[in-house]
């Protein structure tokens, strides 16, 4: 059985403190620095600031213009005093499974209401109602906890089957990874210009408007479109395959946009407006996805720049083309693409140990319990 309840009744409603980015120096502490983006959980980059200006955690968190709902554990620092943190006022119930049910609860009831053009705020929220699973007209708290417990569960299986097929659950360095990883310091860099090692790709015109196409694959609407949004890398809209250009294994960059991200793409998409994609030219060597995944981040140096916005732009590829980026050379002057990709698995695996670590943890907890319950 659910219930509707109204959602001031049930949490107390603040909007979050007003920290600009243009403030702040990334990296620069421990507290997380949050904005009302999807991806890393909203946490954008951690800082040191203020410890007046910092929003309790075990709270939600929800992106004022976005709409973007997420769990904060720790406390943090906002980026806008448009987002609202909400403390659900059952202290012994404000527990991180129960807080994690209630966002995609949140998220349903909210997200028909919002959007950028209407967005959500402390006063507008007093009237909105959201609907909780009820048990004997009080919430379901152990059903919603038990929920999320098996959820994570299921994960961590589909985890554990990734890490064995992909080989990352193996994240000893061998000795070349830690060759490269000692050599970064020292290794020989040298600029090379963007035009002379990729070329735009060209692209049909499509015939349709980001508003008007599905967010998720619908029918014949099956194809990722690129538009310049820095979420999920730019694909957010679905056209038909039918008249497009199908473009992967490439990278993207947006030409009109508050944030000139480039992107590795490995799947199949097309472009639908305000970006583009640009193909390796460099030499007749066919580019791994790991001399991507070091080449995207050179790119970004100095596309993905605060100094660029709607007011102040980038420009396109003929601006992009006479950037200058630095990548490892040989003895030869040559660009060094077995050390980059030795480099960046060797980053994987550093960045995949605490994760298999973590699921082999979560697998044997969850074997203890089925354990018991099977005595």
């Amino acid at each position: 059985m659910w219930k509707e309840y109204r959602i001031v009744d049930i949490f107390e409603v603040k909007n979050t403190h007003n920290i600009l980015s243009s403030w702040i120096t990334e990296n620069s502490g421990s507290i997380p620095y949050v904005t009302a983006t999807q991806n890393n959980n909203s946490v954008s980059t951690f800082i040191s600031y203020d410890k007046e200006m910092i929003d309790e955690g075990n709270s939600i968190f929800i992106g004022g213009k976005t709409l973007v709902i997420s769990y904060q554990e720790k406390d943090y620092f906002s980026n806008d005093s448009h987002n609202l943190a909400l403390y659900f006022k059952d202290e012994i119930h404000r527990t991180k499974p129960i807080q994690l049910y209630m966002i995609s609860a949140l998220y349903k009831s909210l997200k028909p209401l919002y959007s950028w053009g209407n967005s959500i705020s402390k006063q507008k929220i007093q009237n909105n109602f959201v609907s909780f699973p009820t048990l004997n007209n009080k919430m379901a708290f152990s059903y919603m906890e038990n929920y999320i417990k098996a959820l994570e569960a299921e994960r961590i299986e589909t985890l554990e089957a990734y890490l064995l097929v992909s080989g990352f659950k193996d994240y000893q360095l061998t000795q070349d990874e830690e060759d490269a990883l000692e050599l970064f310091e020292n290794q020989q860099w040298q600029e090379f210009r963007m035009g002379d090692l990729f070329d735009r790709v060209k692209t049909k015109k499509l015939p349709y408007k980001a508003k008007e196409l599905p967010k998720e694959p619908q029918g014949e609407f099956s194809l990722p479109a690129l538009t310049s949004s820095f979420m999920n890398q730019g694909l957010n809209y679905y056209v038909p395959e039918e008249g497009a250009t199908v473009l992967q294994n490439v990278i993207s960059i947006p030409s009109n946009s508050d944030v000139y991200r480039a992107y590795f793409q490995s799947q199949e998409f097309t472009v639908l407006s305000d970006a583009y994609a640009i193909d390796w030219i460099g030499s007749d060597k066919q580019l791994r996805s790991n001399d991507y995944l070091f080449i995207v981040p050179s790119i970004n140096k100095v596309t993905d720049l605060p100094i660029y916005s709607y007011k102040n732009k980038l420009g396109g590829w003929n601006v992009v083309k006479d950037k200058l980026i630095k990548l490892p050379v040989n003895e030869q002057g040559e660009i060094n693409f077995d050390y980059m990709a030795t480099l960046v698995h060797a980053i994987k695996k550093l960045a995949i140990k605490d994760v298999v670590l973590y699921a082999d943890k979560q697998i044997e907890a969850t074997k203890e319990v089925v354990q018991k319950g099977s005595k």
